[in-house]
């Protein structure tokens, strides 16, 4: 018999997602339907969203192969019923206080900071590059993270340094931009474009760098079709930029610079939202989301 939520200890939450307590060794990392977008929560929640990001990020620990967080299947007995689908068991870390962001093109506040001072997180980039532009090679752009609605901070390579050591800082580096450049050929085989990720890392008792939290999701990486492709304009995409876009739009009515919350999404972007979040599932994995563990 499964265990309800309610006999673990909570112990926090975070935008998304919400972390509980199993033993000494384990946590279980619950998945919500929440979204957000410009540092809020929104009120509006996106129906399966929470199971999209774990079935997506169980594909990706499995097919990258590399040292991640994963204690359990996703049908693991220790995962209660009424989270069944959009929950892990995971493995006890010390993690790291770095986003690890990895950009193959310039966009977001990487090309703003790029229009600014011709570089991204003190990383020099050639001249006349544009929206969308993609990169001569995939570049580490770290950034600091913020506490829940305030903004994470684009570091340099030496602030990493200053906050974890030089050996773990050129690790990061190392597994993010490879991590990065096998995802990219496997969305690419599926006519995708990863854009940019971030990953986060945490250190196991024995020293080991883990990956952990979640990988290669809509929420934390950019997907765009590759047949559409065009350097110099905003990339239609499979992630929640088109939330980003419908807040700052006039429709939504919102002053991104003012002190007022967003307002709720309606229901055609909703919808709109959760399709693009499946199809990036299923586009990218070959499974049908129809048949992920509920």
């Amino acid at each position: 018999m499964r265990p309800s939520l309610s006999s673990y200890e909570y112990l926090a939450g975070g935008k998304v997602r919400d972390l509980y307590g199993i033993d000494d060794e384990h946590m279980l990392l619950v998945a919500s339907d929440r979204i957000s977008a410009y540092d809020h929560v929104l009120s509006t929640e996106i129906p399966d969203k929470g199971r999209i990001l774990t079935a997506m990020s169980f594909y990706f620990f499995r097919k990258l192969a590399v040292p991640n967080h994963l204690a359990g299947p996703a049908e693991d007995e220790r995962i209660p019923a009424e989270v069944l689908g959009r929950a892990m068991v995971v493995k006890r870390l010390k993690m790291l206080p770095i986003e690890c962001v990895a950009r193959g093109y310039l966009t977001g506040s990487g090309l703003a900071d790029y229009q600014r001072t011709g570089a991204v997180c003190g990383v020099a980039l050639p001249e006349g590059l544009v929206e969308s532009s993609r990169l001569p090679e995939p570049i580490f752009t770290p950034a600091a993270k913020a506490e829940i609605g305030e903004h994470d901070e684009n570091i340099s390579f030496d602030d990493v340094v200053d906050r974890v050591g030089q050996d773990l800082a050129v690790k990061l580096r190392e597994d993010t931009i490879d991590i990065y450049s096998r995802a990219v050929m496997l969305a690419e085989e599926r006519g995708i474009i990863l854009a940019d990720t971030k990953f986060e890392f945490g250190v196991d008792p024995s020293g080991r760098l883990v990956i952990a939290d979640e990988v290669l999701t809509p929420d934390s990486s950019r997907y765009w079709p590759a047949d559409s492709y065009e350097a110099g304009r905003t990339q239609p995409s499979f992630d929640k930029q088109y939330v980003r876009d419908w807040l700052t739009s006039p429709e939504s009515g919102w002053d991104r610079a003012s002190d007022t919350l967003p307002p709720a999404l309606p229901d055609d972007v909703v919808a709109a939202t959760r399709a693009r979040y499946i199809e990036a599932y299923e586009r990218i994995s070959g499974l049908s989301f129809d048949d992920w563990v509920s």
